[in-house]
């Protein structure tokens, strides 16, 4: 991904910054109108003395969602993945490299996790605080995992 500096600009006199997909926008100071396409990313010092920056993905409505997966997946941050296992087991693996706030969702596409569990594999990184894969069986299961830090990893925030 390629970055826009905005500290250069005069971004205080209500300039409107465009962030195209794919491109990141970084800089302190950031205020007035700004234009963020699907799956830009922006990163920015916040201006209200107790945050000191921010971290925003944005995808297609908030969540890019993939066409429905029926083989194993290593998942990218800020997306969605229908999974369907109905011919089988299916290992959806979690992002390399992840930052505080980084969420992916993962949607039992047939209702078959009961039958075919999806294993969310954790990537070196901790689920819930732990060292280990998550299993899901149940069947219809939606949940989103949100990354918080080296200790707790990934966390749940929607079963």
């Amino acid at each position: 991904m390629s970055t826009i500096k905005v500290n250069e600009l005069d971004t205080r006199s209500g300039t409107t910054i465009t962030v195209a997909a794919g491109k990141t926008l970084a800089g302190t100071d950031i205020i007035g109108s700004t234009q963020i396409a699907a799956n830009a990313v922006i990163t920015a010092k916040i201006l209200d003395g107790n945050v000191t920056s921010a971290k925003l993905a944005v995808g297609a409505g908030g969540t890019g969602w993939q066409a429905v997966v029926a083989t194993n997946t290593t998942m990218s941050t800020g997306l969605g993945y229908f999974v369907n296992t109905t011919a089988g087991i299916i290992t959806m693996t979690l992002p390399v490299s992840a930052t505080i706030g980084d969420s992916v969702h993962v949607i039992d596409y047939a209702g078959t996790f009961d039958t075919n569990a999806c294993t969310i594999g954790r990537n070196g990184h901790n689920i819930a605080g732990a060292a280990s894969d998550l299993l899901v069986q149940t069947e219809r299961a939606a949940l989103k995992l949100v990354y918080v830090d080296s200790t707790q990893g990934w966390l749940l925030t929607e079963v």
